[in-house]
């Protein structure tokens, strides 16, 4: 009895896998053909022609104005700095004054030599990681 059973189980699972092997064999899979002509006559989607929108003239207009702007505030930024400088170098006494002019000498010297040094270490480190 209990032979007959895993005769019919193991029958049925050997039916079972031939069945599906059969129906897997039916069924392929569609692969896109390549034909050289139509690639002939197409463009390459690589070689797309970058187009440029424009934007209204106004708002062209509008940048450049804007841009302008920016551009006189930041000098009138750098001129008042340079004023408020000499003015304050101005209003101090003559020994004053010129310990100041020393101070901004040895600053300019020390922010020279930083960054020579600076730039030399970024030379050793590029020369390290280059490939």
């Amino acid at each position: 009895m209990n032979n007959i059973s895993i005769r019919k189980i193991l029958m049925f699972f050997i039916i079972f896998g031939l069945s599906v092997a059969v129906c897997e064999a039916q069924s392929f899979k569609r692969y896109s053909v390549r034909h050289p002509g139509r690639s002939l006559n197409r463009k390459t989607p690589g070689r797309a022609k970058g187009v440029k929108i424009r934007e209204p003239r106004k708002v062209e207009k509008a940048k450049r104005i804007q841009q302008a702007k920016e551009k006189q505030i930041k000098e009138d930024y750098k001129q008042f700095v340079r004023e408020n400088r000499k003015r304050s170098i101005e209003i101090q006494t003559p020994e004053v004054q010129e310990r100041m002019r020393q101070n901004i000498k040895d600053a300019e010297e020390n922010y020279k030599i930083k960054k020579k040094r600076n730039t030399a270490g970024m030379k050793r480190t590029g020369r390290k990681y280059r490939r």
